[in-house]
């Protein structure tokens, strides 16, 4: 779900070759689910049956020095299942539960050029706090756009 969801949502901004070339099994390695630590990344699942539907991976913010802010690491909702309020369900439980670690605002990074995404975020209360930063995926350099809201 994760990679067809990159293969959807990255088309055009990221070279196609790279997209096509992304493993399940690569990407599956990098969640945790059960760790209840706060200082540690967790994902919730959004399953439907016994298919997986969308994944919200959540943590402290990367930067040390926020420490009362949280991070929505990633947010990722199967192709097929866009629009159906996955996306919404998912990030509703990722702000409560970032709330009830302690975190008082959150922040996440979109892929400039996410229209999509930047258009989700929004409407979900989220605002972009002016800063930026350059990343490389996979040897190409693109750059993120930060966005902040307040966790009740």
């Amino acid at each position: 779900m994760h990679v067809r969801s990159w293969q959807t949502a990255y088309r055009g901004l990221l070279f196609d070759d790279y997209l096509d070339a992304l493993q399940p099994e690569e990407w599956a390695q990098r969640y945790t689910f059960a760790d209840p630590q706060a200082t540690n990344p967790l994902t919730v699942l959004a399953v439907e049956g016994s298919e997986i539907c969308g994944l919200a991976t959540i943590g402290p913010a990367g930067d040390g020095d926020q420490q009362a802010v949280g991070e929505l690491i990633a947010l990722y909702v199967d192709p097929d299942r866009r629009g159906l309020g996955v996306g919404r369900a998912l990030i509703q439980e990722a702000r409560a539960r970032l709330a009830r670690q302690g975190f008082a605002e959150a922040c996440l990074w979109v892929l400039a050029g996410n229209e999509w995404a930047e258009r989700f975020y929004r409407l979900d209360g989220w605002s972009p706090d002016g800063c930026r930063r350059p990343a490389k995926v996979a040897g190409y350099s693109v750059e993120d756009i930060c966005y902040r809201r307040s966790l009740p």
